[in-house]
């Protein structure tokens, strides 16, 4: 679940090299501490019509009915779906991509406003603001939750499978970002392989969450990130690291009937 060999690398000299020495030519998929964002990832079309879509999934899931619904409300004919070639995964990026974004300006809540707006209180560690970012993004998934396996499906399809674990790894670079741990050295590959293992894994525990609140979920990514932390600081090699968060990859994949 974690970027490419040459993606990574490509990353981890972005983070290391002197700003000034930096070219604003080469494209940048993962954070920078001293970059602006990239540009939105939709453009203006494919943003009316995504977001007058995105209302109706939890009634009509994320299917191509669904974006032409989306298209009559944004003002566009149906056939202007075609603007969108991947179809209903348009949709499902939507989701995720708009969701690893409200991140960011969420983050100061999601901390309690952190130690100088509560005296007395501690600051937080980087592994409970790991927590609190993967818990909030998994609350973003609550009014589509019973259409997520749906959108599994479709992610799982091997046209789409690069770009759904592009944005799975997008997603743990954020919440590593955001939590402030700003390390370049070889564990920035484990930390978010391993991250993007424990959110996956807490998001499938979830569709079958019927809890109040789905606080199942919430312990059970309580415990998969406590036991990744004691399997992380008991294995001194990367590429042992490396290798466990695969077979714990592969494992959650047959959990949910994938063949492998």
């Amino acid at each position: 679940m974690a970027p490419s060999r040459a993606f990574t690398r490509l990353a981890a000299l972005q983070r290391a090299r002197p700003a000034a020495c930096r070219s604003s030519a080469v494209p940048r998929a993962y954070h920078s501490y001293d970059h602006p964002p990239p540009p939105g990832s939709f453009n203006t079309a494919e943003q009316a019509i995504l977001s007058a879509a995105y209302r109706h999934v939890p009634e009509h899931g994320f299917t191509q009915h669904t974006l032409s619904l989306g298209a009559r409300e944004a003002g566009y004919l149906d056939i202007s779906t075609n603007l969108l070639p991947e179809g209903p995964f348009s949709l499902i990026r939507y989701h995720l991509v708009t969701q690893r974004e409200a991140l960011a300006p969420r983050s100061e809540t999601v901390f309690g406003g952190g130690s100088e707006k509560n005296p007395g209180h501690p600051p937080l560690q980087v592994s409970d603001k790991v927590e609190r970012l993967a818990w909030e993004r998994l609350q973003g998934n609550k009014d589509v939750n019973h259409r997520w396996q749906e959108a599994l499906a479709v992610m799982a399809q091997p046209t789409h499978v690069p770009a759904s674990l592009r944005e799975l790894a997008l997603l743990a670079d954020e919440i590593i970002y955001l939590a402030g741990d700003a390390s370049v050295d070889p564990s920035w590959y484990a930390k978010r392989g391993a991250l993007s293992t424990v959110y996956a894994s807490s998001e499938l525990f979830m569709t079958n969450d019927r809890s109040p609140g789905f606080g199942e979920t919430r312990q059970f990514l309580r415990r998969r990130l406590d036991e990744s932390a004691r399997v992380g600081s008991a294995i001194g090699n990367v590429a042992q690291w490396v290798g466990f968060t695969a077979s714990a990859g592969v494992n959650v994949l047959r959990s949910t009937g994938v063949r492998i």
